[in-house]
């Protein structure tokens, strides 16, 4: 292998390529689902989000977003969190759908009357069959080792999408509220 094809510079191209296709293919293949995902989540008057591993990592980002448009934020498993209750909505990533600790979550929300939002690679998931509203991102899941979805490790294209899918989630809901950027910063952590 060319030493450039393992440089830093080609990974990165690599990367935003993946990204891009995936981006791509969510706008395509099904906006609506989308626009839903972001109507359940603002018209909610709760979210809780819950993610295993990385995937939690990348919603614990998108809750303190949602933080800051003042939507009432819950990080599943932190000492705060009050119990799930009707009309509130569990916002769950799991790449395999399967994740044991995630599908409990979902099933708690379901029998308490909460909506549940999926974001997962697998449609015939048991986690993608709980959902209200779900975002099926065409990526490898973290067992997936074949290359031919994502040359990346594991699930890394998954997780990627996510950071970006939260942040254009809040960028949207940040846009429909016709707040200033002044106006949320207010809510922005001071005391770090």
């Amino acid at each position: 292998m060319d030493v450039l094809e393992t440089g830093v510079g080609y990974s990165l191209t690599r990367i935003g390529r993946e990204l891009e296709s995936v981006i791509d293919s969510l706008n395509r293949d099904d906006p609506m689902a989308l626009a839903n995902f972001a109507d359940m989540i603002s018209a909610a008057p709760r979210v809780f989000v819950h993610g295993a591993g990385r995937s939690g990592l990348a919603l614990r980002m998108t809750a303190m977003r949602l933080m800051h448009l003042g939507l009432q934020v819950h990080v599943v498993g932190e000492v705060t969190s009050p119990a799930i209750r009707s009309g509130d909505v569990l916002l769950t990533a799991s790449g395999s759908g399967t994740t044991s600790g995630i599908l409990r979550a979902a099933n708690t929300a379901v029998d308490s009357s909460a909506q549940v939002a999926v974001i997962t690679a697998n449609p015939a998931s048991p986690l993608a069959k709980l959902a209200s509203v779900r975002i099926i991102v065409p990526a490898a899941e973290k067992l997936d080792r074949s290359g031919d979805v994502s040359a990346q490790y594991a699930g890394s294209l998954f997780e990627q999408v996510l950071v970006v899918l939260g942040d254009a989630l809040f960028h949207s809901l940040w846009q429909r509220s016709g707040r200033s950027a002044d106006e949320l910063w207010p809510r922005h952590a001071n005391i770090e």
